[in-house]
Parts: structure tokens; C-alpha cells; sequence
């Protein structure tokens, strides 16, 4: 097992050219249309689409598996917090359950960059007025403009005002923050922090309008890599945070604005910068340390001090080393309060909080510590003395002021048997959001680059002897990127393959699974299939620090081995398994199609087969093998060994491309996929890919997959993700193809949804879903 796990920078890169969002500056309506699809009859020409009786929805539980890099609590209301992530949307805390409730899964797929969230605000003058600031990329990868969305009723619903400019909840420098702020004593006065060089930006009408604050002196300078050709880890990461000082305003039935604000600047020689008179004028402020960034800014009104901590990159992934300073608000005094020496500590600060019920009480990680673990320190003095998380009582052991139980998310330990000073689980890693419960000096919570920890008895840790007991509080926010899905008609009911954390295999879809798939682990899990008359054999391809990156099972995925690797692999790429499993066939990045006998200890170059094909196996005769790419479909009779290019026309020759083959029938196969504004659709073949029948009617189609025949029905009932009668949505088919019936609805749409579907073989109308971020989503019908 790898020490960390690989990091997420480009797991949503993938994601295909969508609809572009309406550029400009507007008022705001509402994010999605609140209608649901049982009440709007879809038509199409010869593929007829309706509404489907109700679905309901849930997550396959795998609870977390992503970075999360923002907490927020509300300042004015006891148990009101939030979550963001960086791909997955946005979550409110539940206290009676001890979990999290999905706020964004409205997000349709026009909008997908949407469910990457780079700020959340929490309205402490009214506790039901909530903001996100939302758009994945600043780059081209996401092809639309940012968004503040605005919600009334604690995210049950939300309206949205477009920016002239990209957010990137998923681009370097995301755990700095937060960008988004309220005026704590006129509620109808926000900030955000803009990347890109686009600045500082203010609305006053409660997030319904922004305008750009002209006279602020800087756009952030600094970029984590300025030759990146790409845009990603070129941008400007801009302007980072905003904090108000609330001891010099009034009340909310004054409105009036909050006159001293501080401002975090991407700029390692001018991060902070002040404004006494409410935002009308804005200046450096004097004698502030240089040669960081400033990732957070905290301030304790109550001491005077605001406290920052600082790295010399931006993170989440980066930063060898950093300070935390103290700055006194009356006298504007700096001292450095670093819980260590800069030249013993390889790492930067970042997760930073103070306790408001004992405001001298501060908190800070090394966020960037991956080795042997991440550090916490807190201080109950003003930063003046510190105590940490773990220290050494003799190298390399360590002694710990904490005790850690994952029984409830156990594959935390990610499987691995680490020497000393590593122990597993981890603290943690990429630990940017740290924040105690400001009504309760007992709660904290911290996000990880997999989870979210936290403790109920924080206290402790200042006690002689003591330990916090830590332990996963992520339940209800699943954050994985779903790549593949396989629903084998024996054994286990789901089979995933996962970015970040492999995947797993789900004999209960309410529960956790003990561990992902190990021996060997995959950070990537790219692919995986089963033998369609032997459902033990199953076989998974993905990325991996070393070979191999190909896995075998014979006992449903519930142990695996790992295979030989033909020469020039370097990622995992589409694997097949033959129907009867005695061989399989293997299109790997980096080599060409490949096939074996057996469980692939000797692997012979195919034939007539262009590298980077995706390969799929006949469900029914075990020798029959397909491939394609760049709008050519491709057979092989020969176990692999040899393919043949079909004349079959009309195919997409641009964007992904997705197909199966139906299991019990040979030659039976459905492929979906194409390119917006070009060839897109849906087609049928029953022989073998000879020719294929385009399915008139469905516009645009990404997936394919199949589930048990509807009652009385002798063919599978059909499920993808597609465009049908003008409606983006998640379809079923119970003919064929003939009709079609939407089951998802308008509040449960997850974004983007393009690379993978499935039905259940054993339970009708059952079809899993997978997201780009928010984990695999689940839906089962009402009797029909």
C-alpha cells in the first residue's frame, strides 16, 4: 500500500465538453426547475419517453473517501455546521443522527462544475441563510463560469447568481479560505474572494448581485506553477479569505456594516490587507512577516488578536515549511507564535481555529505533514506555549495524545502495516479544516484528504495523562469519484471500481465495507469486469505506485492476487473478462491491447487493434471479444487474439464512448457516447457489430447497462444516463429500447453522471448510478 494515498488534483479532468453556463452578472433564479419528472411527460419520436413511477435514492455507503476542506460552523446557532468538498457538493451537519445531509445534489449535468464547492458561508445573523461559492475548475476543463449559490432554508433549496468568472473548488489552493464571508451585523453585505486576478468582489443585496470592489489594491500574485501549460496549477490563486472583525459593529436592526475587515491575499510579500471604514478603503497591513501565504486568517475579537497561519505553497498537496503569527488588532503589534521551529517543522500551517467559549484556546495543523503523520498543536494561552497531537518518547516511537477508533469506517486502516513512526490509521493528511465547536469546547472536527475526524471530549487533551478519543464523524457525506460499476448476477451485489481508494465490494449497500480491495492496491481502480457464467472470476485494472496494476479474483472479489503486466504499462485503462472466464483480454495506458489464457501470467500482443481501444467481452460466447475507438468497432472470435475492423457507419468518432454487451445473448451489444454538437446517441446491435442501429430519439446517451426484466418481459430492463425528449436525466427501458421512463427527478440529479451504470440482475427496477464526487447513488422503484 502506498503511505498516502494518490492525490485528487485531476480525478474530474476526464469529465467531457458540457453546456457552458450563461456568463454575466444576474439577479439569480432557482437552480434547478422544482418540478419533478412524474410531473412532466417527456415525447421523443420513435423512442417514447414518460415519467417513471417514484424512485427513492440513496448512497451505496462507503462514507467519506475525498478531501474535505472546509468546516463552518454558525456562530449564533448551536449545531448548525457545515461541510464542503472539493468535487462533491456541499452538507449540513445532522446532530440527531450524528451525520451529514447532501445540500447540492440538485446540480444538473449542464451545471456540473457546480458540485465543486470552494467556499461555504453561514449566515450568523439569520441561521437559515446559508452561501456556497461553486465552479470546479479556473481552467478549460470546466467549461463554465462560476456561482453563488443562496439558500433560506439551511440549503433545502437554493437560487444562484452567475459570475463573469470561473471558481476552482477543485484546483491548488483550495483549502485556504474561506473565501466567502457575511457581514456579522448586516447580513445583506458579503465578500468573495476571487482567483485568477479578478479580485475582491462584494454584493449587498444578500448574494443575489456581486460587483467587483475596484478600489482593492491586489489581485494575489502568487501561482504554484507558472509553466503549466494547462491552466491548472498556473492560475493565480487569487485572493484566499475574508474575516470580519465583529467587535467594531452594531447589531443586525441597525444594519449597520462591520467597519474593520481583514483580507488573505495570494501574495507571499502583501498577504493581509485591512479596511477600517467597512470596505470603503483598503491598505497593506504594516509589518507583516513575508515569504508565505496566508491560509487562514482567525481572529478572536474577544483577546484583539487575529491569528494566521501561514506555508510557503498554497497546498493542499504541497508545503515545506511555515509560521504562525499573532497579530494584535489594537496596537498592531506582530509576534511569531509558531509551535516550532521553521527548520524543524517540513511542512506548512494551515487548519486553524479558535475556541470561542475560552477564545485563548487556538488551534493549528501541519497540514502538509504526509510523513510519518499529520500534527495538530494547541495552545491555551494565545499561541504563547503549545502542546501537539503525537511527539516522540524515543524514535521512532511515538506516544500519542489521542486514541483513534474507525470501527465505523474501517477501511481508514487502508489495510496497511506500517513501521514505526507510521502507525494506521492516520491522524491525517491534507488537514486544511480544523474548527471546535464554538458552543462547545468538547467538540472538534477536522477534514482529511479522506474523511472528516473528530472528538467529543477535546478538553481532555489539556488534562495530565488524558487522551481525546478520535473517531470518524463523516456518515451521510460520501465524496468518492466513481469510475466503474459491476453488478454480478451471483455473489456480492456491487462490485466498484473508485478514484483515490480502489473500490470495493458491497455485500450489504448499507454498510461500510471492512476494506477496499487489496493485494495489490490500486490508488485507481479504472475498470474491472466479470466472467458472465462464472461471477468468482473478476478482474480489476488501475493505477498503482508500482506493477502490478491488473488484479484477479476467483472468490467474487472477496481476495485477490496480482497479475503480470505486459511490458510499457503505465496505468490501467479497460479490461474484459471472457464470459466463461478462462481468459481475458487487457487495454492498458501505455501498451496495446493485450490478451492471456488463464489469469494472465503470460500476456501476447492482439492484433487489428489500435492502442488506447476500450474493450468489452460477449456476455455469452467465451472466444468473442469487441473493442473500439475513434468511431470504429472491432470484433474478435479468437479469445483476443486477433481483430477484425467492422464496416458498421454512423458511429461517434469524438468523445466517450461506453458499451456492453447484454449478458445470456450473443452478439447482442449497446454503445453509448459522442460529443456535444457532433455525432451523439445511443445504438443497437444483435449482430455482433456488424451494424448498428441508432436509437432515434435519444439525443445524447454516456451509459449503458442492464438489470432484471421487468415482471412478464423476457429481455433486461435497460438503464443509462442520457438526454431523452430534450431531458438530461437517469432512464430505464423495459422493451428494448422502444420507450423510455426518466427515474430520477429534479432534486436528485448529482451533476455529472457519464461513466458508469448499472441495473441489478436480481432486483428489478434497482439501478446503481455513479457520480463524480458524490459516491454511488442507488435507486429502487415503487411497485409498478
Amino acid at each position: 500500500m502506498p503511505e498516502v494515498p494518490v492525490p485528487r488534483a485531476h480525478r474530474a479532468r476526464a469529465v467531457p465538453a458540457l453546456l457552458g453556463l450563461l456568463a454575466g452578472l444576474i439577479a439569480g433564479g432557482p437552480l434547478s426547475s422544482p418540478e419533478r419528472a412524474a410531473a412532466r411527460p417527456l415525447t421523443a419520436t420513435a423512442a417514447s419517453a414518460t415519467a417513471a413511477a417514484p424512485y427513492t435514492w440513496k448512497n451505496v455507503r462507503v462514507d467519506g473517501g475525498g478531501f474535505v476542506p472546509g468546516i463552518v460552523f454558525n456562530r449564533t446557532e448551536r449545531d448548525l455546521a457545515y461541510a464542503r468538498t472539493d468535487i462533491g457538493g456541499a452538507y449540513r451537519w445532522q446532530r440527531s443522527t450524528a451525520s451529514w445531509t447532501p445540500l447540492l445534489d440538485s446540480i444538473g449535468w449542464d451545471d456540473w462544475g457546480h458540485t465543486g464547492v470552494v467556499s461555504l458561508a453561514s449566515d450568523s445573523v439569520d441561521p437559515d441563510k446559508v452561501y456556497a461559492a461553486v465552479g470546479t475548475y479556473t481552467n478549460d476543463w470546466d467549461p463554465g463560469n462560476g456561482a453563488v449559490l443562496r439558500s433560506f432554508d439551511r440549503g433545502a433549496t437554493w437560487k444562484k447568481a452567475d459570475l463573469p468568472f470561473k471558481l476552482g473548488g477543485n484546483m491548488p489552493g483550495r483549502g485556504m479560505g474561506e473565501r466567502l464571508a457575511v457581514d456579522p451585523h448586516d447580513n445583506r453585505v458579503l465578500y468573495l474572494g476571487a482567483p485568477s486576478g479578478k479580485g475582491l468582489w462584494r454584493s449587498t443585496d444578500s448574494g443575489a448581485t456581486w460587483s467587483q470592489v475596484a478600489n482593492f489594491p491586489n489581485v494575489g500574485t502568487y501561482k504554484e506553477n507558472p509553466n503549466d501549460s494547462s491552466g491548472y496549477a498556473s492560475d493565480n490563486q487569487g485572493i484566499v479569505w475574508v474575516t470580519f472583525d465583529e467587535s467594531t459593529g452594531t447589531g443586525a436592526g441597525g444594519k449597520r456594516k462591520t467597519r474593520t475587515i481583514y483580507v488573505g491575499v495570494a501574495d507571499k510579500d502583501n498577504a493581509v490587507y485591512k479596511s477600517t471604514d467597512a470596505g470603503a478603503s483598503w491598505s497593506r497591513v504594516a509589518g507583516q512577516p513575508t515569504g508565505y501565504l496566508a491560509h487562514k486568517g482567525v481572529l478572536d475579537a474577544e483577546n484583539g488578536y487575529l491569528y494566521l497561519a501561514y506555508s510557503d505553497k498554497g497546498g493542499p498537496y504541497d508545503g515545506g515549511k511555515g509560521q504562525v503569527w499573532r497579530y494584535a488588532t489594537k496596537t498592531g503589534a506582530w509576534k511569531n507564535i509558531s509551535p516550532v521551529a521553521e527548520a524543524d517543522a517540513p511542512y506548512g500551517f494551515s487548519g486553524l481555529t479558535v475556541d470561542r467559549q475560552h477564545p485563548g484556546t487556538v488551534m493549528v495543523t501541519g497540514y502538509s505533514s504526509w510523513w510519518p503523520d499529520t500534527q495538530i498543536f494547541r495552545s491555551t494561552d494565545s499561541g504563547a506555549a503549545w502542546t501537539r497531537a503525537w511527539s516522540y518518547s524515543s524514535y521512532p516511537t511515538r506516544e500519542n495524545r489521542y486514541t483513534m477508533d474507525v470501527s465505523s469506517v474501517p477501511w481508514l486502516s487502508w489495510g496497511a502495516h506500517p513501521q514505526p513512526p507510521e502507525q494506521t490509521p492516520k491522524l491525517g493528511w491534507m488537514t486544511e479544516a480544523l474548527e471546535i465547536d464554538p458552543f462547545d469546547s468538547d467538540r472538534m472536527m477536522y477534514g482529511t484528504g479522506a474523511t472528516v475526524f473528530g472528538t467529543e471530549n477535546l478538553t481532555d487533551w489539556d488534562k495530565a495523562g488524558a487522551k481525546i478519543s478520535i473517531r470518524p464523524m463523516v456518515k451521510g457525506l460520501e465524496e468518492t469519484a466513481v469510475n466503474d460499476l459491476a453488478a454480478p448476477p451471483s455473489g456480492a451485489p456491487l462490485l466498484s471500481a473508485l478514484g483515490d481508494i480502489g473500490g470495493f465490494r458491497h455485500t450489504d449497500l448499507a454498510k461500510v465495507p471492512p476494506l477496499m480491495y487489496t493485494s495489490p492496491n490500486l490508488t485507481t481502480t479504472t475498470s474491472l469486469d466479470y466472467a458472465a457464467s462464472d461471477p468468482n472470476t473478476v478482474v480489476r485494472v488501475g493505477t498503482a505506485d508500482a506493477a502490478p496494476r491488473i488484479a484477479f479474483s476467483t472468490d467474487n472479489g472477496a481476495h485477490w492476487w496480482g497479475g503480470q503486466e505486459p511490458a510499457g504499462v503505465t496505468g490501467g485503462g479497460t479490461v474484459a473478462a471472457a464470459a466463461d472466464g478462462s481468459r481475458f483480454v487487457w487495454s492498458p495506458e501505455g501498451a496495446g491491447v493485450h490478451t492471456a489464457s488463464g489469469f494472465g501470467s503470460s500476456w501476447v500482443a492482439s492484433s487489428g487493434i489500435p492502442k488506447g481501444a476500450t474493450v468489452e467481452a460477449d456476455r455469452a460466447d467465451p472466444k468473442t471479444f469487441y473493442g473500439f475507438r475513434s468511431g470504429t468497432f472491432y470484433v474478435s472470435t479468437d479469445g483476443g487474439a486477433t481483430f477484425t475492423a467492422k464496416a458498421s457507419s454512423g458511429l461517434p468518432a469524438e468523445g466517450e464512448v461506453r458499451f456492453q454487451a447484454v449478458p445470456g445473448r450473443k452478439g447482442d451489444i449497446w454503445l453509448a457516447g459522442g460529443k456535444a454538437g457532433g455525432t451523439y446517441g445511443l445504438w443497437h446491435s444483435t449482430d455482433g457489430g456488424t451494424s448498428f442501429t441508432k436509437v432515434t430519439g435519444v439525443q445524447e446517451a454516456d451509459t449503458i447497462g442492464f438489470g432484471k426484466a421487468a415482471p412478464g418481459a423476457s429481455y433486461q430492463a435497460l438503464y443509462t444516463s442520457a438526454r431523452i425528449g430534450g431531458v438530461r436525466g437517469i432512464f430505464r427501458s423495459t422493451d428494448a429500447g422502444a420507450s423510455w421512463v426518466r427515474v430520477n427527478d429534479a432534486a436528485h440529479q448529482w451533476g455529472w453522471t457519464g461513466a458508469a451504470i448499472t441495473g441489478d440482475p436480481k432486483v428489478y427496477g434497482r439501478v446503481y448510478v455513479s457520480t463524480n464526487g458524490r459516491g454511488i447513488v442507488y435507486g429502487d422503484t415503487a411497485a409498478e
